[in-house]
């Protein structure tokens, strides 16, 4: 057993002797007469001699779960850990016959162990690689993995560091957008002892820029049409890099219609298509235009919009006096607030029309060199008041319900949103109305008499108490003058007594009209409510007036009795029985009358 076993072990020593001590036989050439001795100092001599930190080039002869085997030439073969094979995925990426270079981490000759990296060699080639570039001022290239603290992470073969004022010529907003996107970039600086290397794509986008710039300078001419990217947006307008010179493209000169704001219609990065205005050379000043592509809208507005036509257009603003019409880009109209309804008040135009609606609309007015248009919606309808005369004649009596109730009187809704007034003077013939609100109230039905209907100027009169006869015209036939009336104090004053003799029918007893005596005041005699008799001494239908007089009344009363005393005295003792009678009669009228006075 001893025997077998040892020579299983000669057979492994005599194997691994093939595979460490192969020499290339284009490396040694043999005379066929060399001696044992000479042949071990050709081989010893055809090994390579390593240094730590040197990079030399290797094969994998295996593969096994800790460490990879590499032949660098050496009689021993050198290990690489497997973790430096391990990708994203997990899986171990290399196989025997991979060739590439590493670097010696640990070479003992005596215990023949070499330790290899491949990572390390990778770096060594990539210092190499950057010393000579930022020797001859060349590029190189990079993805940007992450974002840092002041700008963002490179991988270069190396993490390098690249400053946010670095990484564009203007200010980034979304700084996320860069990654993972693969630029060029200048090498500013690089220290291998602190593993530091700072970039930039400012520097590389600056002398591309300047080369643009030169070329658009001499390429810039007045009415020129170029492209250009939209660099930034203000209120005012769009500033535009034509290729490394700036022009401003104002907000006036974007589009022959209404734009409230640029940022409406660009977008940082936009590329776009604009007009040369004018360009200082002097000061590199270049103004833009984008709506001078296209023609005036207004130069042709007259054959398109001729006065009294129908147009249809969109809503775009709305102001306290109308409301502005889009007809077509560039050109709008205005719908004044009294071109709206012929029978509406309309206080602002939102009562009409909003924003974004399509409307249809006459032309009333067109002047072109002014850019102005006057539209009116209520045109596009017929209008009311012109045959509203015709459907109520004066004098029809008509019956609507109360819309409103002001302090000088009523408004009646009618039909076609007209609404006629009722007076506070035409709603009763006799009664004192304070406000209309103490008979009626809103949307109570009335019955009303049309009195008059000015269309030029949109108004209809209606009267209430034209539905009945005045009293007034009657008042004489009920009240003759000189006749004793009673009625109820309804007012007092300083000039009179107003006496209601009937629901609406008042007289006035003036205060010279009281009594014989100089009365100051009639409050100081007299009270609301207080029923008196008076004597009518007056009527005047026409200024619905009566005048009163108690003072006449109680003159009566004493030229009576002064009549009597004389019959009395002057009298002969009864020459009949009805003469006595006729004498006792009167004298008890006179006693009477002096009861009275008592």
């Amino acid at each position: 057993m001893n025997n077998i076993a040892e020579e299983n072990e000669n057979q492994n020593m005599n194997q691994e002797l093939e595979t460490q001590n192969v020499v290339k036989e284009s490396e040694i050439e043999l005379t066929g007469e060399e001696t044992m001795e000479e042949l071990l100092g050709i081989y010893e001599s055809s090994l390579s001699k390593f240094e730590e930190g040197q990079v030399v080039t290797g094969t994998v002869i295996s593969v096994g779960r800790e460490t990879v085997l590499v032949d660098v030439g050496y009689k021993s073969e050198g290990q690489i850990s497997i973790h430096e094979f391990i990708g994203e995925d997990g899986n171990v990426n290399v196989k025997i016959g991979d060739e590439f270079e590493v670097m010696i981490e640990v070479w003992d000759e005596e215990e023949e162990t070499v330790l290899l990296s491949r990572d390390k060699a990778k770096k060594v080639k990539v210092w190499d690689a950057i010393k000579d570039i930022y020797d001859e001022d060349g590029t190189i290239q990079g993805v940007i993995t992450s974002r840092v603290k002041g700008g963002f992470s490179v991988d270069i073969g190396l993490l390098a560091f690249l400053p946010g004022s670095q990484a564009d010529l203007r200010p980034i907003r979304n700084m996320d957008e860069m990654v993972g996107q693969t630029y060029t970039f200048k090498i500013l600086k690089y220290n291998k002892k602190r593993n530091n290397i700072v970039l930039s794509r400012r520097v590389l986008l600056e002398n591309e820029r300047e080369k643009m710039r030169s070329a658009t300078l001499s390429a810039i001419e007045n009415d020129k049409v170029m492209e250009g990217i939209v660099k930034n947006i203000t209120e005012y307008g769009v500033f535009v890099d034509l290729g490394g010179v700036d022009g401003l493209l104002h907000i006036t000169d974007i589009s022959w219609g209404r734009v409230k704001h640029p940022s409406e219609l660009f977008s940082v990065g936009d590329q776009i298509k604009v007009k040369i205005l004018s360009f200082d050379f002097e000061k590199e000043r270049v103004s833009l235009g984008m709506k001078q592509l296209t023609p005036d809208p207004w130069t042709t507005a007259a054959d398109k919009y001729p006065i009294n036509s129908k147009v249809k257009g969109r809503v775009v603003s709305l102001t306290d006096y109308g409301a502005f019409i889009e007809l077509e880009e560039g050109v709008e109209g205005l719908i004044h607030v009294s071109e709206m309804s012929w029978t509406r008040k309309i206080r602002h135009p939102s009562q009409m029309v909003a924003v974004g609606e399509e409307v249809e609309a006459v032309v009333l007015d067109l002047k072109p060199e002014n850019r102005r248009i006057s539209l009116g919606i209520k045109q596009t309808v017929e209008n009311p008041w012109e045959v509203i005369s015709q459907k109520y004649p004066v004098g029809t009596i008509i019956e609507g319900k109360i819309k409103n109730i002001t302090e000088f009187g009523l408004f009646i809704g009618i039909d076609d949103d007209i609404d006629g007034l009722v007076h506070i003077s035409d709603i009763s013939w006799t009664k004192r109305i304070k406000h209309p609100s103490e008979i009626y109230k809103k949307n109570d039905t009335i019955q009303a008499v049309v009195l008059d209907i000015d269309k030029a100027n949109e108004r209809f009169s209606l009267g209430i108490k034209q539905t009945q006869v005045d009293p007034w015209e009657t008042v004489a036939e009920r009240y003759d003058v000189g006749r004793e009336i009673s009625g109820v104090i309804t007012n007092l004053t300083d000039f009179g007594v107003f006496v209601e003799l009937e629901e609406g029918i008042e007289g006035l007893v003036h205060v010279s009209e009281i009594s014989k005596e100089n009365i100051k005041s009639p409050k100081e005699h007299y009270q609301i409510g207080e029923t008196i008799t008076a004597k009518v001494m007056n009527i005047n239908s026409d200024e619905r007036r009566i005048g009163l007089s108690i003072k006449r009344l109680e003159e009566d009363d004493d030229d009576d009795s002064r009549y009597l005393e004389e019959i009395a005295k002057n009298s002969k003792p009864a020459a009949s029985a009805f003469g006595e009678m006729l004498r006792n009669n009167i004298q008890e009228k006179l006693e009477a009358k002096k009861k009275e006075n008592e």
